[in-house]
């Protein structure tokens, strides 16, 4: 199994967290190199789509899958399509001086 990856009922599970409190006050997502790396270079990943999520500790997560030309999710652990998990949620690892931030 990659780096830095969870499986689709994980996933499931802090989504369906996330969307149980709408009062989540998360404004952004640090996203580390090597999952960008890795999830571009699997095989037939055309974009990426991010879901939002919450995992077992309450942090809040931003699940990244690859996306095939025509639009559809790529997770199959068997053929090394993966789930990439570890993101890092602001506040706590804010640029609090970015205009995306302050809105200023």
């Amino acid at each position: 199994m990659a780096k830095n990856t969870i499986t689709l009922k994980q996933a499931q599970e802090w989504a369906t967290t996330w969307r149980s409190d709408p009062s989540n006050t998360v404004k952004a997502h640090l996203i580390p190199h090597v999952d960008i790396t890795q999830l571009l270079n699997e095989e037939n990943v055309v974009d990426v789509r991010a879901y939002i999520g919450v995992d077992e500790n309450g942090i809040n997560k931003l699940m990244l899958v690859g996306v095939d030309i025509d639009g559809n999710d790529l997770i199959d652990d068997n053929k090394e399509q993966y789930i990439y998990d570890f993101t890092k949620p602001c506040p706590s690892t804010c640029d609090v001086d970015s205009p995306l931030y302050t809105l200023k």
